[in-house]
């Protein structure tokens, strides 16, 4: 699940690591995308098949300096379009799941679609 793999990245990075191992899953590897074309990170593999799949990011130094999660398993929290805004004025991101897929608040914003915010990272 997406939490798994961002408290991964973030702990990784806390530890001066380069490279995170996560178990495989569609959304962690749309969320890798994300994190990847933002920059948050510098390069992402899918290693292994079936059951033993594994996601290997490649860490940037020093790029995720926290992260806030906006929903969990027991709160889910919904927004519109029209209610999103800049992370840390432009220099962070906000993940949604919206009905086209896991998206940036910015690329949200500009398709005009809302959905489930899943976290903020910076």
């Amino acid at each position: 699940m997406y939490i798994d793999l961002v408290n991964r990245i973030k702990n990784a990075q806390e530890a001066g690591k380069k490279i995170v191992r996560a178990p495989y899953s569609n959304m962690d590897k749309e969320i890798a995308s994300l994190l990847l074309k933002r920059g948050f990170v510098s390069k992402v593999n899918i290693v292994g098949r079936g059951a033993d799949k594994v996601i290997k990011i490649y860490l940037r130094p020093s790029a995720v300096s926290g992260f806030d999660f906006a929903s969990k398993p027991s709160i889910q929290r919904y927004t519109g379009w029209k209610d999103i805004r800049p992370v840390k004025s432009g220099y962070g991101m906000l993940v949604l799941s919206t009905p086209k897929g896991i998206m940036s608040g910015e690329d949200a914003r500009k398709e005009k679609v809302g959905g489930k915010v899943l976290f903020k990272i910076w």
